[in-house]
């Protein structure tokens, strides 16, 4: 496999960052992580020589000083949400994600379950969770308004009412099995809280995706455009940032769009923001160890048509509809790409044209291409 990632230096530089973003704040410091902290296979697709696994190891570096708070949302325990690439549900990924977390000798000091109201499934998980033992768990509960209504979030009606949740290290990853788990709204909520004690604390925000410090259009954050199509999430600039410092960055819809709305309810718990930008608030490298940004390029490029076939397929299992294949299509126009440029399905489907039946193709390394048809005793991918 060619490589396109400098591995060893994400980890170096990544961690010396975050300690500089610790010290800005003094003492203590809630960092949102978004996207996967394990197991992040879509970053070690687009970006080759990037390991599963290697923003744990980063933070492993400065396990010491940091502890995890894991969050999930009583409105997922409810509806048993699953995990699409693992097949298992939230609340068992909770417990999943512990497990891991303990054996890499991290802390996990609590579980905070949000958007609380009564949920009898949220109670029975609490339950749970604490006849194992291991975590504190803590209730956050739904802020009518929220989170545009800004005079509520910043009382003791809004961020106020929520179970503080006891941290004792100055690095507190807040992490959660998927999106809308109300990460955010946890930190902030702690900062408001971690104040009201006479506590200085920070927030920072860590995404991998889209990266702020490549071009908008670069193949590597539309493959972020494409893994997120379920989503709708849109790159654009960061006009605040440009604003601010007059350099043009990367960020996606959602934050660009709450970014004024975090704006004042940082003013509210700290008297002014400490970010100009939704780009300020990142701490991500990323895009500063891409070695080989050809390699990069084209490994993002077959993600993009391996979105768009699996999306095709969830189709036509009924799991979604048109409109992500419409956005993952348009994509692809935007790339100029079509699926013959992966070059296994143009086999594969010329195969097929010859035998008449199911074809199977696989593309080695080496670029050698092996095919294979359906027989009476087995299938393609078995031939």
């Amino acid at each position: 496999m060619k490589i396109g990632f400098d591995n060893e230096k994400y980890l170096r530089i990544q961690s010396e960052h975050i300690k500089k973003r610790i010290a800005q704040f003094g003492d203590k410091l809630y960092m949102e992580f978004g996207g996967k902290l394990y197991d992040d296979y879509h970053a070690s697709r687009v970006l080759p020589g990037f390991h599963p696994d290697s923003k744990l190891r980063m933070l492993m570096q400065l396990r010491d000083d940091a502890e995890i708070v894991i969050v999930i949302s009583a409105e997922d325990i409810e509806r048993n949400k699953v995990r699409g690439d693992l097949g298992i549900t939230y609340d068992k990924d909770v417990l999943r994600l512990k497990e891991v977390f303990t054996e890499r000798g991290f802390y996990v000091s609590s579980v905070v379950i949000t958007h609380y109201n009564g949920q009898s499934s949220a109670v029975s998980f609490r339950e749970r969770l604490e006849r194992i033992g291991g975590v504190k768990v803590y209730y956050h509960y739904l802020i009518e308004g929220y989170p545009t209504n800004v005079e509520l979030i910043d009382s003791d009606e809004g961020f106020g009412k929520n179970d503080f949740v006891e941290t004792t290290r100055p690095l507190v990853v807040v992490t959660a099995p998927g999106p809308g788990s109300g990460k955010m709204a946890v930190c902030l909520s702690q900062l408001y809280n971690e104040k009201r004690r006479g506590v200085k604390a920070g927030y920072a925000k860590f995404e991998t995706f889209p990266i702020w410090n490549i071009p908008l259009k670069h193949p590597i954050n539309v493959a972020y455009e494409a893994a997120t199509a379920d989503l709708n999430d849109v790159n654009m600039i960061d006009h605040f940032h440009l604003e601010a410092y007059g350099k043009t960055t990367v960020n996606y819809n959602r934050d660009i769009e709450i970014f004024p709305v975090l704006n004042a309810i940082f003013e509210g718990i700290f008297g002014e923001s400490p970010y100009k930008s939704p780009t300020d608030m990142g701490v991500n490298m990323i895009g500063s160890c891409i070695s080989d940004d050809e390699v990069c390029c084209e490994a993002s490029k077959q993600e993009i048509i391996r979105r768009y076939y699996t999306a095709l397929s969830n189709m036509t299992d009924g799991r979604n509809n048109d409109q992500e294949v419409n956005k993952l299509v348009l994509l692809m126009k935007q790339m100029k790409l079509t699926t013959a440029y992966r070059t296994c399905t143009v086999a594969a489907y010329e195969r097929k044209l010859r035998s008449g039946t199911p074809c199977a193709a696989i593309e080695l390394a080496d670029g050698t291409l092996i095919t294979a048809e359906t027989t009476q005793l087995l299938g393609p991918s078995a031939a």
